[in-house]
């Protein structure tokens, strides 16, 4: 059984940057596609980024392709999304989660492990 964490979130300007991390423990991620979610109020949970297990393929939504960035740390067992411009609209609670790596890593149904969320808030 994977937990994951994510740490990092919190209050930014719009323009500037925030650094989320989501740590693992139970499991290895490199067994493991994982993805960034976000969920503002109102709306559906959304996919902002993933990575396949291999790091040989990234998936951006459009919206922060270019400002945003997935990367792993492997020796830490720790994947992060660097933010940066950030604006107003992506203010959310953010989730990391984990799918098998012969999963879809773009379908939200195929991750099995989730994190409890961080929230994010970008003042304009």
């Amino acid at each position: 059984q994977v937990q994951l964490v994510e740490s990092g979130g919190g209050l930014a300007q719009a323009g500037g940057s925030l650094r989320l991390s989501c740590t693992a423990s139970g499991g290895t991620l490199m067994n493991y596609n994982m993805g960034w979610f976000r969920q503002a109020p109102g709306k559906e949970r959304e996919l902002v980024a993933a990575n396949r297990f291999s790091g040989t393929f990234t998936y951006y939504t459009g919206s922060v392709k270019g400002r945003f960035t997935i990367f792993r740390d492997n020796a830490k067992n720790t994947v992060h999304l660097q933010m940066n411009n950030l604006k107003s609209e992506d203010t959310a609670v953010y989730y990391c989660a984990a799918a098998w790596y012969s999963a879809d890593l773009t379908a939200i149904g195929q991750y099995d492990y989730w994190g409890p969320g961080t929230q994010v808030t970008v003042s304009s």
